[in-house]
């Protein structure tokens, strides 16, 4: 059978049990702050404002592809309107606006 007898010094045992009380009271410590109630509020806050920054980006992106189809829809390559499409839009809208001004003065009446 093997001899498992400590051949360290009384000082050097000492310095570990130091050494790793140390480690252990670090190590406490850091759990106390992980489980501290603010520590886990903000925690969560942080997550939700990251998601939230993470949605309000990708809707920001989609947006931005949605308009740069419909401005492709009715410019050029050139930044030049698209007369064609551009005068049978602007007509629609005049005539939504019209009818919607006559409908609020029959109301009115």
């Amino acid at each position: 059978m093997a001899d498992t007898a400590d051949t360290r010094t009384p000082a050097e045992i000492e310095a570990d049990i130091r050494r790793r009380r140390a480690v252990l009271a670090e190590t406490l410590d850091e759990i106390g702050v992980r489980v501290h109630p603010k520590t886990i509020v903000d925690d969560a806050k942080a997550r939700v404002v990251s998601n939230v920054d993470h949605t309000l980006g990708r809707a920001y992106v989609g947006v931005n592809a949605a308009l740069s189809e419909v401005k492709a829809q009715f410019v050029d390559e050139d930044g030049a309107p698209r007369l064609e499409r551009v005068v049978p839009v602007a007509v629609l809208l005049a005539g939504v606006v019209g009818l919607l001004a006559m409908g609020s003065r029959r109301r009115r009446s």
